[in-house]
């Protein structure tokens, strides 16, 4: 395990943490090369867990034989770069939550026929472009039993940094994809669909109808605008959270959270 010290912000090798943006880690034009940054010792072990590949860490000098050993001792053969805290700080842009970071080779999305084949309980995201939003709803998803979870092209990628920092990780247990085509053509593989939104013709979500369904959507909405009204109207309910005190609407990643666990499937 080769552990290269840090002296300069330009060292070889290092840029992957620091100077690559999102989009660049992403590489949407060769997917197969892309990156994604993982956080803290804890959720770069549950991507471990999962399968994810490690590419190179970065860690405080101190944590090598501290929080990230047991890391280093995973990951085999892979550069680990450290230094002090002052230098990493200013290579980052913030200091290190835990003094670890982990570049991991991002995987290939999976068709949304595989991702739903066996699940009951599915969160679709359109268009939710808050990164801490994103984090949140995936840790929901995960703890209040949600099967998958697919996102529409103009959601933030669940891979971004922030997002799996707040997920603690949650976004690796969960399997996801990118949902392409419109959302009504999950009608193809067996769901009804349930529009999070405020409307005339909604239900309660204690509704008894949405319980019983045995393969049902939740599609939650953008943080300003919310859904657009062709996914309203093409949605086979409409549900709200009944609200007190003349308080309109939940955070989406609020809102996610009651859906999520009041419509769980209840096994018999």
């Amino acid at each position: 395990m080769p552990i290269i010290e840090i002296t300069s912000l330009n060292h070889p090798g290092v840029e992957v943490f620091a100077t690559l943006t999102e989009a660049q880690l992403r590489n949407r034009l060769e997917p197969s090369k892309g990156i994604f940054i993982a956080e803290s010792p804890k959720v770069i072990h549950v991507a471990l867990n999962a399968g994810y590949e490690p590419l190179a860490l970065l860690c405080e000098r101190k944590h090598i034989k501290g929080d990230a050993a047991s890391l280093i001792e995973r990951c085999g053969d892979i550069p680990i770069y450290t230094g002090e805290r002052e230098l990493l700080t200013s290579l980052t842009g913030y200091t290190l939550t835990r003094g670890v970071l982990c570049a991991m080779r991002r995987p290939m999305p999976k068709p949304v026929e595989e991702v739903c084949r066996n699940a009951h309980r599915i969160a679709v995201i359109d268009g939710v472009v808050d990164t801490t939003n994103i984090g949140a709803i995936f840790r929901s998803a995960a703890a209040l039993g949600i099967d998958a979870v697919l996102l529409t092209p103009s959601s933030c990628d669940p891979l971004n940094r922030r997002a799996v920092r707040v997920s603690m990780g949650s976004v690796f247990l969960v399997p996801w994809t990118w949902l392409e085509a419109p959302i009504s053509s999950l009608h193809e593989y067996g769901f009804r669909t349930a529009a999070l939104a405020l409307s005339d013709n909604s239900v309660s979500i204690d509704h008894p109808a949405l319980k019983e369904e045995p393969r049902l959507a939740l599609i939650l909405g953008t943080e300003g605008d919310g859904l657009s009204h062709q996914v309203i109207a093409e949605a086979d309910y409409v549900v709200r959270i009944p609200m007190s005190h003349e308080v309109d609407s939940l955070n989406v990643a609020a809102a996610s959270a009651v859906a999520f666990w009041e419509l769980r499937q209840r096994l018999l």
